[in-house]
């Protein structure tokens, strides 16, 4: 991935944040076959060597162990040269786009290891309800119900090898630039991007 130095990371806690952002990731891979690509929720080990989620059990992708690309693409919001104070300026601005993206490369394998699935699954599903007032977990639906479930999906399971992180989020533009674009994405109803931006300046 082409990454600027302004807007490169290797900062492991925040490369966990960027993934926690955008847990749908793109999971790619090459076999006799050609390419593979499938949209799939994943989560990060705690140690961080791996990342863990599951395909349906039809995927052929399953039959591509070996490298693997496992994009993450983050938040992403339009900028427009309207909102730079230099436009006012000397008017050499141009449109751009701000956004946050985790590439990551390693080897993939698939398992159909039931207690794996399990855990997995159930790893996935307390993540994404953790928030709500009362959450689901898989022991609320009937215990035949899950184990009929889990015959249908295949686990996946990547090493984590080499992993890319971009954060661009208009460091390379001055102060005055920068709070314009802050307040355009604001005006436009974007909060996502634009707090990403504020906490950069804290």
């Amino acid at each position: 991935m082409y990454i600027p130095p302004a807007f490169a990371t290797d900062d492991p806690e925040l490369i966990r944040e960027m993934i926690a952002r955008a847990p749908l990731a793109l999971l790619v891979t090459q076999g006799s076959d050609g390419f593979a690509a499938t949209h799939l929720p994943l989560f990060l080990s705690a140690d961080g060597k791996t990342l863990r989620g599951h395909v349906a059990r039809g995927n052929a992708q399953q039959t591509h162990e070996g490298e693997a690309l496992v994009i993450f693409g983050g938040p992403s919001a339009y900028v427009s040269p309207s909102w730079y104070a230099s436009k006012a300026e000397h008017g050499k601005v141009v449109p751009t786009y701000d956004y946050e993206a985790v590439h990551v490369y390693g080897r993939v394998r698939f398992t159909s290891d039931v207690d794996w699935l399990r855990e997995t699954v159930s790893t996935l599903t307390n993540r994404f309800e953790a928030d709500r007032a009362e959450p689901w977990a898989v022991a609320d639906a009937p215990a035949d119900y899950i184990a009929g479930a889990l015959t249908r999906i295949t686990g996946v399971e990547v090493t984590v090898e080499r992993v890319e992180a971009v954060r661009k989020l208009s460091q390379n533009r001055g102060t005055a630039d920068r709070e314009g674009v802050i307040a355009g994405l604001e005006a436009d109803g974007e909060t996502v991007v634009s707090g990403l931006m504020r906490k950069l300046k804290e």
